[in-house]
Order: C-alpha cells, then sequence, then structure tokens
C-alpha cells in the first residue's frame, strides 16, 4: 500500500538534500515521485541498462553490486542511488537488489534534471565530481616548472673560472651550471668564484671542475615552490637546478621566490635545519598541529599539507644524521638513511610513527656496522624525542635487520620476490615505499630498478601483491553506507587510515609495481599508472577523486581536534558529518571498493 501525500512530504523533509527545498518546490516535487514496493531479492536495475530515474529507499535495504557481481554498498532508508549513471550518460554504472521487503521513491529522469538545475543545493549533493579547493598563488600551489628560469647558462667542465665570470656578469645572472650533454655536472656560483679562487688565491685559469659544487641538490619540475625554499633553507643555498630524468631543464634562485610566501613551513623546515639536540627540535615540530590547521583553514589541498608536513621530518632526519657524524665522528663507509611508509611516500599528517632504515656501502665491516648502529640509536631515539614515535612493528634502522649492506638488500629483495608468503608481502609493501633522505644516494638507485623489474615479472609475486593489496576494505555498511567500528575505544567510528587511505595506497602501490614507476607518492602513482596505460584514464580519474575527499576528510577531521585542544587521530564519527559530506564519502568509498573488486577480478583497473 502507498504512503500518502503527506506522509512522504514529511518523510522528504527530513531527507537531504531535499530538506533545503523551499515549502513551494517540495509541494511540487512530491507528486513527481513513483512509488515501488519491491519484496526482498527483486532486481531493481542491471548493469549497462538506461536508468528510469533517481532511487531513494523509503524503508528495507538495497544491495548495489559492480560489474563483477561484488557488493559495494548496503544501503537503507533515506539512502540515494543511481545518481552516478544519471550524471554520466544515463546508463546503470552499477546493478540493484532488494535485500528485504523494500518500498522505493522513483523520482524520473525529467524531474531529476529539472531539480538538478532549479536547485543549486540538490545539483551540489548528487554530483560526484570533487569541486576544486580555491587555488593560491603561493609557493604552495606552485609547481617548480612555472617558477624556474628555462634561459640557463652552461659551460663545459674545463672552462676556466675567469671566462665563467666574464659570461655571469655579461648574463647578470649569479650563477652558472657545469654540463656535459645535457647531464649536469655541477654548479658555480659568484660566492665560489670570491671565496674559492679569489680567496683561495687560486689562478684564473682554473677550470671551473675544480671549484664547482659536484652532483648539486636538484628537484623535479612537478616538485612543488616550497620544496625548493624548504631546501635552500635547509643547506643555506641560493640556487637550486631543475633537472628531468637525468637532464638540466631549469633553475630557480631566492630572486625567482620573491614574489611568494610559504613561511610557516619554512621557517619550522629553518629553525629545524639550525637545531643543536633532539630537544631544540620537539619545540620546534610541537607547532606541527598548529601548522596543519593554518594549511587546512587555508584551503590547501591534502597533498600540500602533506608534502609541507613531511619536508620538516625530512629535514629533522638529515640534521640528527648530521648530529651523530659529530658525536660519532665521519662515518667509515658511504650509506643511505631511507624513509618508507608515509613519510617515505610524502603523506605525513599530524599523527606519524617512524618507519626507516639504512643502506650501507658493501666494503662495510663488522666494526662499521656497530658504527652504524650507534647512529640509527642516535637518529631514531631523536626523531622519538621530536614527536615521531618508534614504530610499533620495528621497522626502524635500530633493528639489525633493517641496517645493512646493499648486498643484504639485495639478498632480502630477491627472497622476498622468489617465495611472496604473507611476512615477504608485509615486508615488501612496506619496502617498495623507500624514499632516500640522507646520504649516498646511488646505493639505492640500481637496487630500486632492479627489484622493480624482478617483481613485475613475477605474476606470482604479483598476484600475491594484489591479493594482499585487498586485505583493507573501505568501510561500507549500513549507516548511512558506512560500516563502523563495533567495539572498543573507536567504536561507531571510521577508521580514516586503514579503511579509508590505505586501500587506496594499496591499490597505487600494485599500479606502481605492475608499470615499473619509481615515484612513491600515492597521487603521484596514480597519476603516472594513467600516463603509463596501467588504469584507465576514467578508473584513474575516479580513484584520484575517490582518494582527494577521504584524504581531505581525514585532515579536515584532524584539524578539528586540534583546535578543540585534543590530539589528532584517524577515527572519524559518521554523525560528525552532514548528510552531504557522508553520502559523498560513502560514494568515494564506493569507488575504491569498484576498482579493488576489478583489480581482484583481474581486470587490472583497465577497464
Amino acid at each position: 500500500m502507498p504512503i500518502s501525500p503527506t506522509e512522504l512530504h514529511r518523510f522528504l523533509g527530513q531527507t537531504h538534500p531535499y530538506d533545503t527545498l523551499d515549502a513551494d518546490a517540495l509541494e511540487g516535487l512530491v507528486p513527481q515521485f513513483v512509488q515501488r514496493r519491491l519484496p526482498a531479492g527483486e532486481p531493481i536495475y542491471g548493469l549497462g541498462n538506461p536508468l528510469e530515474g533517481l532511487y531513494l529507499i523509503h524503508s528495507g535495504q538495497v544491495e548495489i553490486r559492480d560489474e563483477n557481481d561484488v557488493v559495494v554498498s548496503l544501503l537503507g532508508p533515506r539512502n540515494s542511488f543511481g545518481e552516478r549513471g544519471l550524471a554520466r550518460d544515463g546508463i546503470a554504472a552499477t546493478s540493484a537488489r532488494t535485500v528485504d521487503d523494500t518500498l522505493l521513491m522513483m523520482l524520473p529522469v525529467y524531474a531529476f534534471r529539472e531539480l538538478m538545475r532549479e536547485h543549486p543545493a540538490a545539483a551540489r549533493f548528487f554530483d560526484r565530481s570533487r569541486a576544486a579547493r580555491p587555488r593560491k598563488n603561493d609557493l604552495a600551489h606552485s609547481r617548480v616548472e612555472t617558477l624556474m628560469t628555462r634561459a640557463l647558462l652552461t659551460v663545459p667542465p674545463a672552462t676556466p673560472v675567469s671566462d665563467a665570470a666574464r659570461l655571469m656578469a655579461d648574463r647578470h645572472v649569479s650563477s652558472v651550471c657545469i654540463t656535459e650533454g645535457d647531464a649536469l655536472r655541477g654548479i658555480l656560483t659568484l660566492r665560489d668564484v670570491s671565496g674559492k679562487v679569489v680567496g683561495g688565491g687560486l689562478p684564473h685559469d682554473t677550470p671551473v671542475a675544480r671549484v664547482m659544487t659536484e652532483t648539486p641538490e636538484t628537484l623535479p619540475p612537478s616538485a612543488i615552490g616550497s620544496d625548493v625554499l624548504h631546501m635552500m633553507m635547509e643547506r643555506s643555498i641560493g640556487h637550486v637546478p631543475v633537472t628531468e630524468g637525468g637532464r638540466l631543464v631549469g633553475m630557480v634562485t631566492q630572486t625567482d621566490l620573491t614574489r611568494f610566501q610559504a613561511v610557516s613551513s619554512a621557517e619550522l623546515v629553518a629553525e629545524v635545519a639550525r637545531a643543536g639536540s633532539a630537544a631544540q627540535m620537539a619545540q620546534v615540530t610541537a607547532r606541527i598541529p598548529q601548522l596543519l590547521v593554518q594549511l587546512v583553514a587555508g584551503g590547501n589541498r591534502h597533498e600540500v599539507v602533506t608534502r609541507l608536513v613531511t619536508d620538516i621530518a625530512d629535514t629533522a632526519t638529515r640534521r640528527l644524521l648530521a648530529l651523530a657524524e659529530e658525536r660519532l665522528g665521519p662515518a667509515p663507509v658511504p650509506y643511505l638513511w631511507l624513509a618508507c611508509g608515509s613519510q617515505g611516500r610524502q603523506e605525513q599528517t599530524g599523527v606519524s610513527d617512524q618507519d626507516n632504515c639504512l643502506f650501507l656501502d658493501n666494503a662495510a665491516t663488522d666494526d662499521d656496522l656497530s658504527y652504524f648502529a650507534e647512529m640509527a640509536k642516535f637518529v631514531s631515539d631523536g626523531l622519538d624525542a621530536a614527536g615521531y614515535f618508534f614504530c610499533p612493528g620495528d621497522m626502524m634502522a635500530t633493528n639489525p635487520q633493517w641496517c645493512a649492506r646493499v648486498g643484504t638488500w639485495r639478498q632480502y629483495f630477491t627472497r622476498w620476490i622468489a617465495r611472496p608468503d604473507p611476512m615477504a608481502q608485509m615486508l615488501a609493501s612496506v619496502m617498495f615505499d623507500l624514499r632516500p633522505i640522507g646520504g649516498t644516494k646511488s646505493l639505492y638507485e640500481d637496487l630500486q630498478a632492479e627489484t622493480l623489474e624482478a617483481a613485475a615479472k613475477n605474476s606470482i609475486f604479483v598476484s600475491h601483491m594484489i591479493s594482499n593489496s585487498l586485505g583493507h576494505t573501505p568501510p561500507l555498511g549500513l549507516l548511512r553506507g558506512l560500516a563502523t567500528i563495533r567495539s572498543g575505544e573507536h567504536k561507531n567510528t571510521v577508521d580514516l587510515k586503514h579503511n579509508g587511505v590505505v586501500p587506496v595506497v594499496d591499490l597505487a602501490r600494485v599500479q606502481a609495481l605492475r608499470g615499473q614507476l619509481t615515484e612513491v607518492n600515492t597521487r603521484a602513482r596514480l597519476e603516472a599508472a594513467v600516463s603509463a596505460g596501467t588504469l584507465s584514464a576514467s578508473g584513474g580519474q575516479d580513484l584520484l577523486d575517490a582518494y582527494d575527499l577521504i584524504a581531505e576528510t581525514r585532515l579536515d577531521h584532524q584539524a578539528r581536534l586540534i583546535r578543540k585542544g585534543a590530539a589528532p587521530d584517524n577515527y572519524l564519527a559518521p554523525a560528525d558529518l552532514s548528510d552531504f559530506d557522508r553520502s559523498h564519502l560513502r560514494d568515494a568509498f564506493v569507488v575504491v571498493k569498484s576498482l579493488q573488486s576489478a583489480l581482484g577480478h583481474g581486470r587490472g583497473m583497465l577497464g
């Protein structure tokens, strides 16, 4: 038996977004709904069928299945469905079936289009694309490729210093790049000429190769302006070459940055870089929560916020490595400190532990291992004191297993790939997120390429990685489509890390493995996978939009806790969200679940 117009009017008036309509609009909408009472197990529409309209559940339950016939959402009263297909081409992107005896309200396509056209609040609610946050003309929103100078002054290594200095004076620039072909070999600045040649009494015909800064620090064009500023302030340099694929493509100087501002994060980086102890660092890193609040309030995208926060951790790590060498003496052999986990991916938030390891030159002796064990303890203890607490799983350089010669690391990766048992899968997943922080980067470069190639060629290993990536599932369930934690300290909340961000991180890691992509950051991996063709353009954009919404919801939640004076965490109560935000978050989780399903059914997310 259908419900009365009065009851439907009352129901719509308590359901978002209809509760935003004025009285006349709501009154006019009521008679346009078609009521359907369906028994349990009854199909509502099939995948690929034209949609009759938008569906709204009055009572009962409906399950939504993807193209692999996997349930991606279980919906209850006041949930709408079908809008995703209507927003595209009017064709169902999923299938829907009742679970219980269900009463549906169906708003025909023509009425749905009119609702979207006439009422902005409804249009915003049913538009599942993520609105772009306002961009600002500052370093946090400017890519290096938009800041750099492309018209470069270059000379070969044998050029006399006097000739290089004359060229700089003629061009009114303060540096010259030393190149062989397109490859950057070094940089010479006016300060080098003054201090090393004039001050050092060297002949004016001294080759620039003798006084240049060899293999200077560089950034790619895809870096952000704050990366340049942080590097300059940490290393007290005024010039940062920009390279792409080993080729010199540009230069950013202090002058290039004068019209941009990213003071807050840069100040923290500068203070950490000058800190004389872990205790002094802790005084600086204690301001990170407030920095996070300011960045989020300023409308910065999540990948910008996490990059700026991670830069501080990177600087703290390098400063502690320098302090360790001051205390223990110079390192006996080349080494490389690497970060994994969220720091490795440049995705740290207001809640971060430390995950790190040490690669040592194969010439390291047992006595050298003792030196690096002391270094690892000094740095890890310092990071803990600075607020980056010890890894609960002991994935740290203080663990002898993760402080080893390069040859040993090569054996680790070879063994994990050859025998992908659950433990090997877990370790490999962590180690595929490695990013060099301080030391000799060449110790890792060849190993990274070798490992990616070997792993991608091993179909059994790839299959296990795919299976492992499906272990974290989005929290889809009955409560407005969200399944909350049922008991314990975090009862009635959703874990936005392990069930929100991590599933996307896992999917991106698999794509990087399959495509042998060297990117470590999750968003960069997804973008690279689309460019490489291992991830379809439509599937990639859907996943990027879903990831952006989930990650930004997580940061908004942490910022809200900090403003209240509480410690940030990852546990969000759905009740704290508006119907609008809760519905969009649910849809983001549905996208992630659908792409997990596609990957699990062997379609590689290309469909």
